[in-house]
């Protein structure tokens, strides 16, 4: 195993279970929420260059008015070669697996090959990672990798490849312009005074431009609607400071214990630590209760930051005048392989050795029946796993969010959406399009199919 070759290890082992896992989640019907139906829709939309609409989020809803991620147009080509959903997930596993690479590089040269690539493997199985992997699909895979180039760079002390790096972030996500603005904070004060004031104004710059007049231009509200979230609105004031304290202190204090956890706490040591602020920043202020702890992908952003604090961190403690640090250090790496080892039995990395894994669901086989059954080109309201199987062949909406157009097919999952107590579905799609009457076409244990009868 070379120099070359040897950060390439981890990034491939880690890219096929990556695969593994998120492949046979969506051919079991068990996506995890109605992200990779929507992405699936705007990615299409961008294939064919139009817009890039979500009717999921509602008729005719332009996604730019909701997040301002213009980079998921670089799927485009290869969605247009591969349209499938597919296609979204394996681009995730290979852009999460690229950002190994650049982190093992950095820990060799830091810490030797043997315990660099311990490190990456670690960051490869980290929980954060894997619960990314789990959501299905998500942009801010396209972040891991541009801000694992970024971090390798601030350790080699490459300050201008460090900003070119950055400046892509901003096409992510629009938070991430404040992170950027925080990398070019880190830049002034540890390196290039010149090129940390010009990156940090430009983070800063972008996210105001995207969140006060973007985004609320493209959004039919005309707003950015994500401000809500945050307690006192778009302002943050001291009764959303004290939230952090008395609202969801224990799982808030849970998350960053795991997370300094993974580290061995030598993230703690260095500086670069400090990056992590403006993610948890706005998680912690705000009052959905989702973004505080360790369920979903908002942790993933942070792992790249967490181990290069802690590659960096190690480098630091190791020139320690204090013997016990010196100590301390010369262990953490095996002990931080063992603590994500340990954790993944908690996360999706267990599904690998599940048999039932590699085996057609129940669900599967009902949904492959389902499908055909809608024809390509038709409108659909649904909910639900199967929702992200119909993207790609009709116009789907999410239930009761089909706005002014009444759906010729209605796909009820009887496990997530119960339209109405007694199973009177035709009542229910009467109630919610009385102009339209509807018949049962399919129904087993876990779909029930109405189509619209034809209008006279």
């Amino acid at each position: 195993m070379g120099e070359r070759s040897a950060p390439w290890i981890p990034a491939c082992v880690a890219f096929a279970a990556y695969v593994t896992i998120s492949v046979s989640r969506f051919q079991r019907v068990y996506s995890a929420s109605w992200d990779l139906g929507i992405f699936e829709q705007v990615v299409r939309h961008y294939a064919h260059f139009e817009s890039p609409v979500s009717d999921i989020k509602g008729e005719g809803f332009n996604i730019l008015g909701d997040h301002f991620s213009p980079i998921l147009a670089t799927l485009a080509p290869l969605y247009r070669l591969f349209p499938s959903p597919v296609t979204l997930l394996v681009a995730q596993a290979a852009l999460i697996a690229l950002s190994v690479v650049p982190l093992t590089r950095a820990a060799m040269e830091t810490l030797g090959k043997v315990p660099g690539v311990a490190v990456g493997f670690s960051y490869a199985i980290s929980w954060g990672i894997q619960s990314a992997v789990d959501f299905d699909f998500h942009e801010i895979c396209f972040a891991l990798p541009l801000l694992a180039f970024v971090l390798r760079a601030l350790l080699r002390q490459r300050w201008r490849a460090a900003a070119l790096w950055s400046l892509p972030l901003v096409l992510v996500k629009e938070d991430l312009g404040v992170t950027v603005a925080a990398i070019g904070l880190y830049i002034f004060l540890f390196g290039s005074k010149k090129i940390g004031v010009a990156l940090a104004a430009f983070g800063s710059a972008g996210f105001a431009f995207v969140t006060f007049l973007f985004i609320p231009a493209m959004n039919k509200g005309g707003k950015y609607a994500y401000w809500d979230k945050l307690d006192g609105g778009s302002h943050l004031d001291l009764h959303a400071l004290s939230d952090f304290f008395l609202e969801g202190t224990l799982v808030k204090i849970t998350t960053l214990v795991m997370l300094l956890w993974i580290t061995g706490l030598v993230a703690l040591r260095s500086p670069v630590s400090l990056l992590l602020l403006p993610t948890l920043g706005w998680r912690f202020l705000s009052r959905e209760k989702n973004y505080w702890g360790m369920d979903w992908h908002y942790d993933a952003i942070l792992m790249p930051i967490l181990f290069a604090a802690l590659i960096n961190g190690l480098f630091l403690l190791k020139g320690s005048r204090r013997t016990w640090l010196r100590k301390y250090a010369a262990c953490t790496v095996p002990a931080v392989l063992a603590i994500s080892l340990t954790v993944s039995g908690q996360f999706p990395f267990r599904t690998l050795t599940q048999p039932e894994t590699y085996r057609t669901s129940d669900l599967a086989r009902s949904a492959e029946k389902v499908v055909p059954l809608i024809p390509y080109g038709s409108t659909v309201e649904t909910s639900g796993g199967i929702l992200s199987h119909l993207t790609g062949r009709s116009r789907v909406f999410w239930v009761g969010g089909t706005g002014k157009i009444t759906p010729e097919f209605i796909v009820v999952d009887l496990a997530g959406w119960n339209p109405a107590p007694d199973g009177n579905f035709i009542g229910y799609a009467h109630d919610a399009h009385p102009e339209a009457t509807y018949t049962v076409v399919f129904q087993d244990r876990h779909y029930v199919v109405l189509r619209r009868s034809p209008l006279r």
